[in-house]
């Protein structure tokens, strides 16, 4: 299949995934969609499909039968690094691992960057490095640091979507961690603004019985269990007490809490929202598709703040996931690379790295404790979720691909202001698109990987389903094994959202 110039563009599936007229629900129907490629918008959606002799000789009529038509995924967890950390992520690599995997906008965080995105200034530095370089639309979102209050308002009229803070120390020095008084503050600040205030919940706290935390140097610091004891269940649950705690100060800010790991959080959240707090979660793709037991000595390519935790709580988050009224309202990646180098691999695993990059990383020791936290998986997400599910699916509930579009698409849409015009199949939105072969197996391997640094725990394993081709505002941007490692394009289409949010 070829890129697509016509005027009016229609694309038919006998499956696509469309709210119902009345109700809203998705469904997977038949559906015909004409698009305006001059606008980049749909202009109609219907629940059947119409012949190719009912359109105009001049459109371009694209039947994608028996291939999935879903919108494009709205991951609203990136991290992208650039300006001061290239090196380990870039707008153009990891917008087209994004493009690549169906994902038509990402929300970028605002550390790792540096300058962060905290100040209006850092934000007009990260606009500018991004110009040029976008494979897809991305938005940005601000932090919230001790000291930076005055910043949060002007960042809001700049169109951030969003502000992240974090109750445990980041990692980087630019980007130091918020005290209960700092985080008062910013919901102070921000309590009529239309925004997300969000928070990366981990706080150290007293031990409690049956919080086996490794003592320095008294454990083996190659074994995972070592890592997974020294970041318990209680670092999450007392974040989140912190956060309701205050929450009085802001009862209509949206508050939300980024990747969460411990099912311990689920029946405090689910009791705040009975009571009328306005919070919500979003778990990741890592903590869904991978389990702590599974984790081999050494391998710290699975290494990530907060961890992945044993398969007793990975069910307990799936089940989640099916509830009614669930608290996890989205599924994002938290796409969080950085050269392998930092990851300090085992000699035995540097085989898994690209050439280029596996002699730096031979010097590796497989110390889960000194290792960068952070799992590479931009544009995985559908393959993860739709194999993970499907083998959950034969001994209980798990979501059926309605709902992973809600989950990845529309709530991610929603969760950051862009509803409007992004995560839905429906008339008057962004014409993005993700066409996925949900019956196609396949494994991931080091040929796949595209974004910059070529280290991740996906590798290796074995999914059901792909995604055959992303359309960005009625254009075809990829197309799996088509020339120019499937970019349809030599420049990028994508573009920066600065729109205000109003919602």
């Amino acid at each position: 299949m070829t890129a697509v110039n016509a005027a009016l563009t229609v694309l038919v599936s006998s499956r696509a995934v469309v709210p119902q007229a009345v109700s809203g629900s998705l469904v997977v129907s038949p559906a015909t969609i004409s698009i305006s490629t001059a606008s980049g918008k749909i202009v109609a959606v219907e629940h059947a499909i119409i012949p190719r002799d009912r359109f105009p000789a001049d459109a371009a009529y694209v039947d994608c039968s028996p291939k999935l038509i879903l919108p494009g995924v709205v991951d609203a967890h990136v991290h992208l690094n650039e300006p001061g950390r290239t090196e380990w992520e870039g707008f153009w690599t990891g917008t087209r691992a994004a493009a690549s995997g169906g994902v038509t906008t990402v929300i970028d965080m605002p550390l790792n960057a540096i300058p962060p995105t905290t100040t209006i200034e850092g934000f007009q530095e990260k606009l500018a490095a991004s110009r040029g370089q976008c494979w897809v639309d991305i938005g940005f979102y601000g932090g919230v640091i001790p000291g930076n209050a005055e910043e949060l308002k002007p960042l809001v009229e700049a169109g951030v979507r969003g502000f992240k803070g974090f109750l445990i120390e980041s990692g980087v020095d630019e980007f130091p961690a918020i005290s209960p008084g700092d985080m008062a503050l910013a919901m102070e600040t921000l309590k009529d603004s239309p925004t997300t205030l969000m928070f990366h919940a981990e706080m150290e706290c007293a031990r409690h019985d049956g919080d086996s935390a490794a003592a320095a140097g008294d454990e083996d610091v190659t074994a995972y269990q070592t890592f997974l004891d020294s970041r318990p269940p209680s670092f999450e649950t007392t974040a989140v007490q912190e956060i309701l705690a205050a929450a009085h100060i802001a009862p209509l800010l949206h508050l939300h809490i980024v990747h969460l790991s411990a099912t311990q959080c689920i029946p405090l959240l689910r009791a705040a929202r009975a009571k009328g707090v306005n919070i919500t979660a979003e778990t990741c793709f890592h903590y869904l598709g991978l389990a702590a037991e599974e984790i081999a000595k050494g391998d710290t390519r699975h290494k990530c703040c907060p961890p992945i935790r044993g398969s007793r709580n990975c069910d307990g988050l799936w089940d989640e996931l099916v509830a009614e009224d669930s608290c996890i309202k989205t599924v994002v990646s938290d796409h969080s690379p950085c050269t392998p180098e930092l990851k300090l691999l085992p000699r035995e695993l540097c085989s898994t790295l690209a050439p280029a990059t596996a002699p730096a990383a031979a010097s590796g020791s497989g110390d889960f404790m000194a290792a960068w936290g952070g799992i590479s998986s931009v544009g995985l997400g559908l393959p993860i979720l739709h194999s993970t599910a499907k083998k959950r699916r034969g001994c209980g509930k798990a979501p059926d691909i309605a709902d992973m579009v809600r989950l990845c698409c529309s709530a991610t849409a929603d969760q950051v202001g862009l509803a409007h015009r992004k995560g839905t199949i429906r008339a008057g939105m962004d014409a993005d698109f993700c066409i996925f072969d949900d019956a196609e197996v396949w494994t991931f391997s080091q040929g796949d990987v595209r974004w910059k640094n070529k280290c991740s725990p996906w590798q290796g394993h074995e999914f059901t389903g792909r995604v055959r081709e992303t359309w960005l505002r009625g254009r075809k941007i990829f197309e799996l094994g088509a020339e120019n490692g499937g970019f349809l394009d030599s420049a990028p289409f994508g573009e920066s959202i600065t729109e205000k949010r109003f919602a």
